[in-house]
């Protein structure tokens, strides 16, 4: 961690999210103690989760703003342990906890029932931030697949899949661990791994781009699978992204995320998506690719995600997007729905948030009429505030989204191991 000073630290947040690992389920009164990574039987605090399986926003100290804005050796984040434990769960120690100033991290915990011990991880352990640690520079691919090989595996069309299965080390690593990861959860832990949330919109934005046409590449083509491999992409900076199990996310990536998930880049005439690597453009330089610091300065000079993304990969590149969307019950329906909407779009999600509402006590439960007035608007408000949204009460596209993705985590227990 750190090295703490008596003065020049500033403060960001943890928002902390615990269910239950077999149903999903929000726990209550589950109990976390905070302390320094570096000092882990020092408690500095102690809180509890609500209803909801939430805690509320905790402050705490950070290095200065100005250290996760610039590449050098500082290390701009604290880092922070928790100890969780629940009644009727295993306990779980979390270390190294990534606190940057001025932002939210949110720490999601799924904890095992006691019943099931062998299956449990009791001890996370998040390694440093790839801009940060000392990581192998990715080794140079095609970024457009050969597609005419006779016998391979390939997707009709762009889908955004329900899951990616991670392999926890390089290809070839037969002891490392397969994690079953929803999409989008994967890119926001890959983002919060590869840049710094302290970034502008615009910079976040092309980078979580460039994460999400790379990633949709591997799917699209099958790549390992038609190497003989049992598995989505790897978490070898060699070989794709860093994908850290157990991570917190950040705030500010993950309301990214949720608004452009569907998205890809692509060029004329080219049906898969781009494979569209990157460098840190300090420790490692890389040409016609992103580079990482580099896209920091031009959000700073006000430049859009697009030409963030032509500056590097060329003024031909555009953003393309999918409507398949895998694993939610109906697509978005390309249209807001607020007071005074009706029909079975809105008895859809009256439907969905009832569901949600069985789990999630906090949420009022409503009549499916297919009508959206105020009872249906204050429960998705109430809905957009467990779930970290703006709660306004309109369901836009990522209100629509993340309300499908809880509702088939509540009603729907996957069989992942």
């Amino acid at each position: 961690m750190y090295a703490q000073k008596a003065n020049n630290i500033d403060t960001g947040q943890l928002k902390i999210n615990i269910n239950s690992a077999s149903n999903y389920n929000p726990i209550q009164n589950a109990t976390i103690q905070i302390s320094f990574t570096g000092d882990p039987t020092n408690i500095l605090e102690s809180v509890s989760t609500d209803m909801s399986g939430q805690t509320e926003s905790l402050d705490l100290k950070a290095p200065p703003l100005e250290l996760s804005l610039a590449p050098q050796n500082m290390q701009p984040y604290s880092e922070y342990t928790l100890k969780i434990s629940a009644k009727g769960f295993n306990e779980i120690v979390i270390s190294g906890v990534e606190i940057l100033p001025t932002i939210t991290a949110i720490q999601n915990v799924l904890l095992e029932p006691t019943e099931v011990p062998e299956m449990s991880e009791n001890q996370i352990v998040i390694p440093d931030h790839t801009l940060y640690g000392d990581y192998p520079p990715k080794i140079p691919e095609a970024e457009i697949k050969p597609m005419q090989e006779s016998g391979e595996i390939v997707l009709r069309s762009v889908v955004i899949p329900e899951f990616v299965i991670v392999h926890d080390g390089v290809p070839t690593d037969t002891t490392a661990k397969d994690y079953y990861v929803r999409y989008k959860d994967y890119i926001k832990n890959v983002a919060s791994s590869e840049i710094y949330a302290t970034w502008p919109e615009s910079t976040i934005q092309a980078n979580v781009f460039a994460i999400m046409s790379f990633t949709l590449n591997r799917v699209f083509t099958e790549w390992y699978r038609n190497k003989g491999f049992n598995f989505t992409i790897t978490s070898s900076t060699a070989f794709d992204h860093k994908f850290m199990p157990g991570r917190n996310i950040f705030d500010t990536i993950s309301s990214v995320v949720d608004n452009i998930f569907t998205n890809f880049i692509s060029r004329p005439n080219v049906k898969q998506p781009i494979l569209t690597q990157y460098c840190d453009g300090y420790r490692v330089t890389c040409s016609n690719w992103l580079s990482q610091w580099g896209s920091k300065d031009l959000g700073e000079q006000n430049y859009t995600p697009i030409d963030i993304l032509r500056y590097y990969y060329g003024s031909d590149v555009f953003i393309n997007t999918t409507e398949e969307v895998s694993g939610v019950p109906m697509s978005w329906p390309k249209t807001t729905l607020q007071i005074g909407t009706t029909g079975d779009n809105v008895k859809h999600i009256q439907e969905q948030l009832n569901a949600i509402a069985k789990s999630y006590p906090a949420i009022p439960t409503l009549s499916t009429d297919g009508i959206f007035g105020l009872q249906t608007k204050a429960a998705v408000e109430k809905f957009q505030s467990v779930f970290g949204l703006p709660a306004n009460g309109i369901v836009d596209y990522k209100t629509w989204y993340k309300i499908s993705e809880i509702y088939v985590a509540v009603t729907r227990i996957a069989e992942l191991n």
